[in-house]
């Protein structure tokens, strides 16, 4: 997911070089929206890790 958001920013970002302004905000926005739910859900497996914890069966 991570990687889409970076895509997107580069979309953006060329997008804006080349004077073309709404595709540039649409391509922003799609970047943020996915940097934003890739954060999340960053977090809640890092929480689901911590609270379950490790079982290690020998």
């Amino acid at each position: 997911m991570l990687r889409w958001a970076v895509t997107f920013l580069v979309i953006a970002l060329i997008a804006a070089v080349f004077g073309f302004g709404g595709i540039a905000a649409v391509s922003m926005d799609a970047a943020r929206i996915l940097f934003f739910v890739f954060i999340v859900l960053f977090v809640v497996a890092a929480l689901v890790h911590i609270l379950k914890g490790k079982s290690v069966k020998l």
